[in-house]
């Protein structure tokens, strides 16, 4: 296969582009349409429709259809239920009307009485109590594990006298045993001790050692009893009835099962589908329970295992509350009476949420306990433990708030009434005022905020500050609306209050929270006061060091509500208050989260000063916080939120005015790659703006315009790290210029594309992972051959010389061992080669005389593209041949033969009888041994066929009679 003297063949590209369209053929609409919906009709009605209408013919096969089984589901007789009902032994079940009404009617009873998703579980305020009521006192735990006597019964122990005799001994043993004390614990050892106890409790469930099982529930239980640390008391509640909760589970499961063989017993089973046996172990652990001689574990044990009463009686638990309620009236203590009561109000509301008479029975009965505070005893406790009275009212917030909690759960507004007036009584107790402000709906409170205000004032401020009533009443106004023409009040009296607080930490945990009531119903104005006012409380002795917390709470309600950030920047008291975040971390967060809100809600394009210089400097904080230990995702995520903010910027046809925003904006994010590239982005398409304003015919100033904007771009690109994003922003920023008539900026930024390609590495990281890099190269010179077409050569360099200038790069790479890559840039230079011959060019630019102009088809231009056409075919075929010798690349020969074919077939001129022969080896070779696509093979042959049928093309039926016979052969 020598080498052959290359000639294009000469196209016509309006000919052929008419050609390649499809034909097109009239539709005549009649009744018919092939987007006209169908309507399906009752057979029934089939007469009365319109002869040879859709809807007729729809229906009769509608008609005759089977009835759809999801239709036939409804009224319960399809075939999966008949299945299942059958298998069961029972008959298929028939609905009936008055069987369907009492389901629905105790479906709606059940919903009534079951606790909804709106109800706030304990689950969801366990860590919250475990965070706020910690200590640094050394605790202990004081177990009497008993000895070991309490063994499981032998064989021949089977009468029950026996049985109850062991038993009791067993008990007995329990609080007769060696006592375990555990002294000079931390806050983290006592709660790691109580998890390995409550590990103990299930695996001595698990090995059958029921005894042992409740003997540690029955130790744990004591512990409550125990206020020497008192402020770790609600913690330590928690902790311990996170056991009692399991020992509750791992009875009820057991019962449970008793009475699920041979069928599983139904979530909603009676007293008469429980067996014998189950009953007797369930009134076993009762009768065990009850032989606890102190009352704390014996009351906090059966209110665990409240629920298995279901499987004795029916009233059961209806029976059981009340009398466990007045039990806890024997416990001294009223704090430890008061979370006795919680556990019971928790237990009782999970499993009988509609017995409310016992919610409110233990409520009015911790409010009678409330006077024992003011006594001796507990007095003489707070001295010892130097704990003050308010320290100490706060210790029953969480059992009060459950309480209540329970009591108000889709409770009517009377009651709430019912309440207030009962805490007047009290002469407006803080504690019980703020837990009703906390339980009750939002909506009732938020009603009665102007009586509340007048409550809080009353209160004694000494007991329990008022600014923690304030914070609650607060938090309720935030969900709900007060009345309009009261607004303006509740929030001044509020405020009278709040801006006295002198503790800073006190100060801006209710600050916070009414800083949303203000955003919610007012304007910039008193929301600035606000902000003024905060700043002026925590920046004496930097105390806003210690709020970062409460402070960003701040900025994300304020950011709620004020989405117009025009407004928004015109206070004048909220970038001082940024500047309180001094702490580099959450100075980006805050940042951060004010960026997320102005992409989400900036939709127009802005130019507004006074949001410019703001989000100018919040970005400025976000860039300068980018060192080299930043993680690449982190530098991701800002780049992100700047080049957001980017894009909302626009000067509309002031367009030097945005290009002077560019500039500022690229030396003010020069460290971050993403935000360049999108300033340079914005420069090119700048640039089109202008060309599309002044129609491509430019004037004197706009094209000296266009011409900063290309020379931004060329000073800008140099500083990206990433070789394809130079190489790709080149060629872009390329024919931007070239659009522009910027010919000799244009020709700089080809250049520079060129001069740039021995630099790319030969694997680059995508997504953390090295990949060769000859793929993007590859695509990008494809890319850059298409514009040289358009590209002008320069009068000085000759002809072809940015063609030569890639060739030459191309030959001097050094690409990857056994690579194609080289050979088929060549062959993807030849159509280049080919269109750049032509008389008229596929494609130009308006007002920029290419290559087509310059040389109109002259001789020697025409001379200089084959010569080169030549080269590279040469290159091509000795690179086929150098693969000959190797018998491991007989694929690669084949794919890259056919491709140099499939050019030859589309450019060459094939009346040539040296270029039509090679064309023929070429096929020959790719077929040589079977590798090449046969689909491909049969589709390029039928095309070949159609081709020679031309009149322009008559001579390639002799090259079809070859193919063909070397395809068979």
């Amino acid at each position: 296969m020598a080498a052959v003297q290359w000639r294009s063949r000469g196209r016509n590209y309006e000919a052929e582009r008419q050609g390649c369209r499809p034909e097109g053929a009239p539709i005549e609409f009649g009744d018919y349409h092939p987007l006209k919906p169908i309507m399906v009709t009752d057979s029934k009605t089939r007469r009365g429709t319109r002869k040879g209408s859709t809807s007729s013919s729809s229906s009769s096969s509608s008609s005759s259809a089977p009835p759809d089984p999801l239709s036939s589901m409804l009224d319960g007789t399809d075939p999966l239920s008949m299945f299942a009902a059958t298998s069961a032994g029972q008959p298929p079940a028939v609905p009936h009307s008055s069987s369907t009404g009492d389901l629905g009617r105790r479906r709606r009873e059940k919903e009534e009485e079951a606790v909804g998703p709106d109800f706030e579980p304990w689950a969801m305020k366990r860590g919250e109590i475990l965070a706020r009521f910690t200590t640094t006192e050394k605790l202990s735990i004081n177990l009497c594990m008993g000895s070991e006597k309490g063994k499981a019964l032998g064989p021949g122990s089977s009468a029950v006298s026996e049985k109850v005799r062991t038993r009791l001994e067993e008990l007995d043993d329990l609080e007769e045993g060696s006592q375990k004390e555990l002294l000079n614990l931390s806050q983290q050892d006592y709660a790691n001790r109580i998890e390995e106890l409550n590990q103990s409790l299930k695996e001595a469930w698990a090995s059958d050692q029921k005894v042992k099982a409740l003997k540690i529930v029955i130790q744990c239980s004591k512990l409550l009893s125990d206020t020497a640390v008192i402020q770790f008391y609600p913690s330590k509640f928690v902790l311990i009835t996170d056991i009692l909760d399991t020992f509750g589970r791992l009875v009820y499961d057991r019962i449970w099962s008793m009475c699920s063989d041979p069928r599983p017993l139904p979530e909603s089973f009676t007293v008469e589908d429980v067996n014998d046996t189950a009953k007797e172990t369930c009134l076993n652990w009762f009768f065990k329970i009850a032989s606890i001689r102190e009352l704390l574990p014996r009351l906090y044990v059966e209110a665990a295992i409240l629920k298995c009463n279901r499987f004795l009686s029916r009233t059961g638990i209806q029976e059981t509350l009340p009398r466990l309620t007045a039990m806890i009236r024997g416990i001294g203590d009223p704090l430890v009476a008061a979370y006795a009561r919680a556990y019971l109000c928790r237990v009782g509301v999970e499993v009988a949420p509609h017995l409310k008479d016992s919610l409110n029975r233990n409520f009015f009965d911790l409010l009678s306990a409330f006077r024992q505070i003011g006594g001796e005893s507990v007095q003489n406790q707070l001295v010892v433990q130097r704990v003050e009275v308010p320290e100490y009212l706060t210790l029953y917030s969480p059992a009060i708030n459950w309480i209540l909690q329970c009591i108000a759960y889709r409770a009517p507004e009377v009651l709430l009434t019912e309440m207030m007036d009962r805490c007047k009584t009290m002469a407006n107790n803080a504690l019980l005022l703020n837990s009703i402000m906390r339980a009750f709906r939002p909506e009732f409170v938020a009603a009665r905020a102007t009586d509340f205000i007048g409550m809080i004032k009353d209160c004694d401020e000494s007991g329990f500050p008022k600014h923690l009533l304030f914070g609650s009443l607060g938090r309720s106004l935030a969900c709900a609306d007060p009345p309009e023409s009261e607004r303006l009040t509740i929030l001044n009296e509020a405020w009278k209050v709040i801006t006295k607080v002198r503790s800073p930490q006190d100060y801006i945990g209710c600050a916070e929270v009414w800083v949303e009531f203000t955003c919610r119903h007012f304007t910039k104005r008193e929301v600035n006061t606000v902000l003024a006012d905060i700043i002026k409380h925590l920046t004496p002795d930097r105390a806003f060091e210690d709020a970062y917390a409460q402070l960003q709470s701040v900025i994300g309600r304020i950011l709620t509500y004020f989405h117009d950030f025009s407004v928004l920047f015109s206070m004048e008291r909220f970038l001082p208050f940024l500047d309180m975040f001094q702490k580099d971390s959450v100075r980006v967060e805050v940042c951060k989260s004010i960026m997320e809100v102005f992409i989400k809600h900036q939709l127009e394009l802005t130019r507004d000063p006074v949001i410019l210089n703001a989000m100018l400097h919040i970005c400025k904080t976000m860039h300068d916080s980018v060192n080299a230990l930043t993680l690449e995702d982190e530098k991701r995520s800002l780049a992100l939120l700047i080049v957001g903010f980017l894009r909302t910027v626009s000067f509309g046809r002031d367009f030097e005015q945005q290009l002077s925003f560019c500039v500022e904006a690229r030396a003010a994010f020069c460290n971050l790659e993403p935000v360049l590239v999108q300033l340079v982005h914005t420069v090119n398409t700048l640039a089109m703006e202008t060309r599309r304003v002044m129609q491509g015919s430019h004037s004197r100033k706009t094209a000296a315009f266009v011409r900063a904007c290309a020379a931004y771009s060329f000073i800008t690109i140099p500083s990206l790290g990433s070789i394809f994003t130079r190489l790709h922003l080149y060629l872009l920023s390329g024919q931007v210029a070239l659009a522009n008539q910027c010919l000799s900026q244009s020709d700089a930024f080809l250049k520079a594309a060129v001069s740039l390609l021995p630099e790319v590495p030969h694997s680059i990281s995508v997504e953390g992972k090295l990949r060769s890099s000859e793929g993007f190269l590859l695509d990008f010179i494809n890319n850059f051959l298409a514009t040289l077409l358009v590209v002008p050569d320069h009068p000085e360099h000759g002809v072809l010389y940015l063609v030569r200038g890639l060739l030459n790069m191309v030959q001097d790479y050094t690409w990857e061992e056994n690579s194609d890559a080289k050979v088929r840039v060549y062959i993807g230079a030849l159509p280049l080669l080919a269109a750049m011959s032509q008389e008229a060019f596929l494609y130009s630019i308006p007002k920029v005389d290419s290559n087509e102009t310059l040389y109109g088809g002259d001789p020697k231009f025409l001379s200089e593209i084959n010569k080169l056409s030549e080269t590279l075919i040469g290159q091509i075929l000795d690179h086929l041949k150098a693969l000959a010798r190797d018998e491991q690349s007989a694929r690669r020969q084949s794919a890259l033969a056919f491709s140099l074919f499939a050019v030859l077939l589309a450019h060459g001129d094939l009346r040539n009888n040296k270029l039509s022969q090679l064309a023929v080896n070429l096929w020959n070779l790719s077929h040589k041994q079977g590798l090449c696509d046969t689909r491909l093979s049969v589709r390029t042959l039928e095309h070949v066929k159609h081709q020679a049928q031309r009149p322009d093309m008559a001579h390639l039926a002799e090259a079809v009679q070859r193919l063909t016979l070397q395809t068979r052969t």
